[in-house]
């Protein structure tokens, strides 16, 4: 792969961008251990994850949704970012326009030392209070139950964009714009089928952007990227720097 034609390409006008966008999902932290919490894995105390995921069921049964993320914090607790992790906060350091947009919210990309992140669906280690809409870290492991908030005593929820729920309109927003300026869109470890992150690779193409993308298998974006490489994150993203 280091000897790849393409891998050399696509590192040169990585090298030479003026302004970078990156889009990554579930694959750049598969590639870590992280399990998706949906579908098989998704399975607890034979409840479906789609079906904890909502306002709904956090308003019928607050400590049963906390319960199920308090577990799920507790398995990410000792799951670290993978070379593909650290090699985007590589690329965010020696890059002056750059952006990086997730589908994740298991927060490995701060861990890897990034910082220009727009999380489009939240993150699991922030919590946000009901009451006075204040967002905190809470890294606690394990969690209080029910967790309240230190400035109002309002009860606090996962700070997680809920199925039924709209995406933060300033991230939607931010991450549209990113997409639109930047020479090279990366795009790592998604179909990209879901919205909003099915809009941003053609939005990239409109405004004239090279479209690269890294995935484990064949994607909807694939015919349509200018370079597409099948593969770990952890293997190829280095190899891009």
């Amino acid at each position: 792969m280091t000897t790849d034609p393409k891998i050399k390409e696509a590192r040169d006008r990585l090298a030479h961008a003026r302004s970078v966008a990156v889009l990554t999902g579930a694959g750049i932290s598969a590639d870590s251990g992280v399990p998706t919490f949906r579908g098989t894995d998704g399975l607890w105390r034979n409840v479906r994850a789609e079906d904890l995921a909502t306002p709904e069921a956090f308003e019928r049964d607050p400590r049963l949704v906390w319960e199920w993320y308090d577990w799920r914090r507790t398995l990410l607790a000792s799951i670290k970012p993978n070379a593909a992790h650290e090699a985007l906060a590589t690329l965010e350091a020696r890059q002056d326009r750059f952006h990086l947009i997730t589908q994740n919210v298991d927060g490995l990309h701060h861990l890897a030392g990034s910082r220009r992140v727009l999380e489009l669906h939240g993150d699991i280690w922030k919590v946000r209070c009901v009451r006075c809409r204040r967002v905190t870290d809470n890294r606690d492991v394990p969690l209080a139950l029910l967790p309240q908030c230190d400035s109002c005593d309002g009860l606090l929820r996962p700070h997680i964009v809920w199925f039924g729920e709209a995406l933060d309109h300033k991230v939607l927003e931010a991450s549209v714009s990113a997409v639109e300026s930047c020479d090279i869109l990366l795009i790592v470890g998604t179909s990209g089928l879901v919205y909003p992150a099915a809009m941003l690779m053609p939005t990239a193409k409109a405004n004239g952007a090279v479209v690269m993308e890294v995935n484990l298998d064949a994607t909807p974006y694939s015919a349509h990227a200018d370079f597409s490489f099948q593969g770990c994150a952890k293997d190829i993203v280095p190899l891009l720097l």
